[in-house]
């Protein structure tokens, strides 16, 4: 008990209320987050170091390859978008099973989720194929600058869409369930094969071609359909595996499920669309500025993803803890676990501070040898620091939210912050401030300005709600 009290007063800072028949301390639930958090946070971490890896080798080719290749991003998660709605209700529903005790339910939920997943996967990886070069130029590719190299990147990995659809679903699932070292496991697996390729085929090693931008495009869809391969073998395992599924076990569509999966992939898509025009609208504000700024901008979006996904991980974790609690109908575990991801954050963001502040200088040599770009990056850490106790909150929040089916008010969220307010404010940064002080180099550092203001204010917004405690009541 004097261990309950001192952990309750360091950790958490508020005292537990427990429900009927729960006999977890807060010792035991401190244990449950981290063990799903860290798998989550260090496949994040090293997905975000094997892309930047990607962006070392590709930055050998230029800075308008380092632009071509980052233009690509967000056509790409737009085309991503539905099936990441669909994964993230079928996270939720999965969870809320698994709490309930329903294994069969749980099964039923990822079999259907993996037949609508593979219908969209088809229509978009032709729409990838052959619609490309539009999304291209919305983004923000120049014709005799990036388009060319953007459309040969972007026309390949388009090639594995389907085979990236697949692998997100059954780690989708998987996170529902807490098992997040499977997750970490396919991921891990398809970057090392994917930064292999990258080496040999970019530049032509161990006998290879060198192809370029084309060679890393190449290499990115062989990493997605490895991992798709793997997530399929870890699913057909019969030992310890909660949703083991067999290629010719029947299942059938049924209404519930679906409903479940519409009414959290459907906010969800709503979240996506408006993130992903924010978002789309900010890379083209930040390409329109200069190639150096863009390439400026990707080289501190690798290393500040750093950021996003170690709050990610505890965000997936209080996803998963979140939709068993509410599944068990322990509302008020639900509730603790929402405050014991807040402090976990507060400790990953002193951590990330430190370790971006103090290499602000040397990171982005990693990426160019350019001085301008190598300045300009060491400027926007110091800038982007403000946002990242914000944004780890935010993203955390978001998962809690998330995983009790509570998906409306964070569209919402993300319309105002993303849409709206982040473009608005790169624009107003990098065009009239950049005019107005040229000296003050606003159009470099304009998008990271934006980037402190939208953390902020999502993070205010939604810690509103998870302080209301309304959404565990919310039912899927």
């Amino acid at each position: 008990m004097e261990f309950e009290s001192r952990a309750a007063n360091f950790l958490l800072g508020f005292k537990r209320e427990k429900d009927e028949g729960d006999t977890e301390t807060l010792s035991d639930m401190y244990k449950r987050i981290l063990q799903i958090a860290w798998p989550s946070a260090l496949e994040g971490v090293m997905m975000t170091l094997m892309n930047s890896f990607d962006t070392m080798m590709v930055g050998r080719l230029g800075s308008s390859a380092i632009a071509s290749v980052g233009l690509c991003a967000q056509p790409r998660m737009i085309l991503l978008l539905i099936a990441q709605a669909l994964c993230m209700g079928t996270t939720a529903v999965i969870a809320r099973r698994k709490g309930e005790g329903n294994q069969k339910a749980a099964i039923s939920t990822l079999q259907q989720s993996l037949a609508l997943i593979l219908m969209i996967g088809v229509a978009m990886t032709i729409c990838g194929m052959f619609l490309g070069e539009p999304l291209l130029k919305l983004a923000g590719a120049k014709e005799g600058d990036t388009l060319e190299g953007a459309n040969i990147y972007f026309r390949y990995i388009s090639s594995a869409f389907i085979f990236n659809y697949i692998t997100l679903c059954i780690c989708a699932a998987m996170r529902g369930i807490g098992k997040t070292r499977i997750t970490m496991t396919v991921n891990m697996i398809a970057n090392v094969v994917n930064v292999f390729l990258n080496f040999c085929l970019i530049e032509g090693h161990f006998g290879f071609p060198a192809l370029g931008i084309k060679g890393a495009a190449i290499a990115t869809a062989i990493g997605g359909v490895v991992s798709a391969a793997v997530a399929i073998t870890m699913l057909f395992r019969k030992k310890d595996n909660y949703l083991c599924i067999l290629p010719w076990q029947k299942f059938s569509f049924d209404k519930k499920t679906l409903g479940s999966l519409v009414k959290v992939g459907s906010g969800t898509i709503a979240e996506s669309v408006f993130m992903r025009v924010g978002f789309l609208l900010n890379g083209k504000l930040i390409a329109g500025v200069s190639t150096a700024a863009y390439a400026t901008n990707q080289i501190v979006q690798q290393v500040s993803g750093l950021t996003f996904c170690l709050g990610d991980g505890v965000g997936a974790a209080c996803t998963s803890m979140v939709g068993q609690s509410m599944g068990a109908g322990q509302k008020k575990k639900a509730y603790a676990y929402a405050k014991l991801g807040q402090r976990i954050c507060l400790f990953v963001s002193i951590f990330l501070v430190i370790f971006i502040f103090t290499g602000r200088i040397w990171m982005p040599r990693l990426f160019t040898d350019e001085q301008q770009i190598i300045s300009a990056s060491a400027l926007c850490f110091i800038v982007c620091l403000v946002g990242i106790y914000p944004q780890n909150m935010r993203v955390m929040i978001s998962g809690c939210l998330r995983g009790a089916g509570d998906v409306k008010y964070v569209a919402m969220v993300s319309l105002i912050s993303v849409a709206i307010l982040r473009p608005l404010a790169t624009w107003f940064f990098c065009y009239p401030m950049n005019s107005w002080f040229p000296g003050m180099m606003f159009g470099f550092m304009g998008a990271w300005i934006s980037f402190d203001l939208d953390s902020i204010v999502r993070w205010l917004l939604l810690q509103v709600r998870i302080n209301k405690g309304e959404w565990v009541n919310i039912k899927l």
